[in-house]
């Protein structure tokens, strides 16, 4: 399992910080993926931006049947975030109003008889 730190405002996120000097944020989630396919970028926004901000992968991936626990400096306070994930092949997914303070983990499916991508939240 990989722990990524969302780069979203530098200013109020930590990025690569070792995780036992990180405290456990409200925000936290696993993001697990079951869609068959692997996902290249994963970004994330507060819904009330435009902006996606950077990939929080950096230079991973994560494959299909695994998981990515993404964690968010203490400090970042918004709940409503938007969720955008870039699959090897550069098909893109999207996802609006995810509310992190009561989400623990997402897992994400591929429908291939409807082409359609979903979301699944705890």
């Amino acid at each position: 399992m990989h722990r990524r730190y969302l780069p979203v405002l530098a200013a109020a996120l930590a990025v690569g910080a070792p995780a036992l000097a990180h405290a456990q944020s409200r925000l936290d989630f696993t993001l697990m993926n079951r869609t068959g396919y692997e996902i290249n970028e994963v970004y994330l926004g507060p819904t009330s931006s435009s902006s996606w901000g950077n990939d929080v992968m950096g230079q991973d991936t994560l494959p299909n049947g695994r998981s990515v626990d993404i964690q968010f400096n203490r400090r970042a306070s918004t709940c409503n975030w938007d969720m955008k994930v870039v699959y090897a092949d550069g098909d893109e997914s999207e996802w609006r109003n995810f509310d992190l303070c009561s989400i623990s983990k997402i897992t994400l499916y591929w429908n291939r008889q409807n082409g359609t991508t979903r979301a699944v939240t705890e």
